[in-house]
């Protein structure tokens, strides 16, 4: 088995966290608790390492900003 490339590993990378940042647009602007669970079970599979928390934590501050 061959250790990825560096390319792919960007390239993946940098898909993860566009699709993470339009999560992040999507659950400010969803107005009922069943579409947020939806977009947080997205979330889920985009990011296993995210939390919930952290994902809300992250769009609660720059909304303070």
């Amino acid at each position: 088995m061959s250790t990825p490339t560096r390319r792919s590993e960007i390239r993946r990378r940098r898909t993860r966290t566009a699709k993470i940042s339009q999560l992040r647009k999507r659950y400010t602007t969803a107005k009922t608790d069943a579409e947020r669970s939806k977009l947080t079970d997205k979330l889920k599979k985009v990011s296993l390492g995210l939390t919930v928390e952290h994902f809300t934590q992250t769009i609660k501050a720059r909304k303070t900003s």
